[in-house]
């Protein structure tokens, strides 16, 4: 039997900049923007090539905009998808090695499986986007 994660939602404050942040700096696809009455609304995102997507609002009780911490999103080209980000005005820091004591990226280093970068949504929702371009 096959366990697929669809959907992970993305608690924040206001669904309008959190949309612009999303589909505008990450690039995300918007799949829908629905007005579900009693003035709800839901926005899901899909990440380019993702089979998973994520959902603005409404959010449960217990989650409070900010609350996410830790997702992970894979890309084949860490330091390209770095300059996309900064090509679309997102705030990226620089790109990080782990796997021992945690230290910048040089031009040199082999990103795969140990280069990250950290992001942070307009709410503080943090993202973790690490290099995978080879599997063992």
């Amino acid at each position: 039997m096959n366990w697929t994660l669809e959907v992970v939602v993305v608690p924040v404050t206001d669904i309008d900049r959190a949309k612009a942040f999303y589909a505008d700096g990450l690039g995300f696809h918007v799949d829908h923007d629905l007005h579900t009455g009693g003035g709800r609304r839901l926005v899901q995102l899909t990440p380019p090539g993702s089979g998973c997507s994520i959902v603005l609002g409404p959010q449960p009780a217990h989650m409070l905009p900010g609350s996410l911490q830790g997702v992970q999103l894979v890309v084949n080209d860490l330091r390209a998808a770095r300059e996309e980000l900064l090509a679309r005005g997102v705030d990226v820091p620089e790109i990080q090695i782990l796997g021992g004591p945690p230290r910048p990226a040089t031009p040199d280093d082999d990103l795969n499986h140990v280069g990250f970068l950290f992001l942070r949504d307009p709410d503080g929702n943090g993202w973790a986007v690490q290099q995978i371009s080879a599997r063992p």
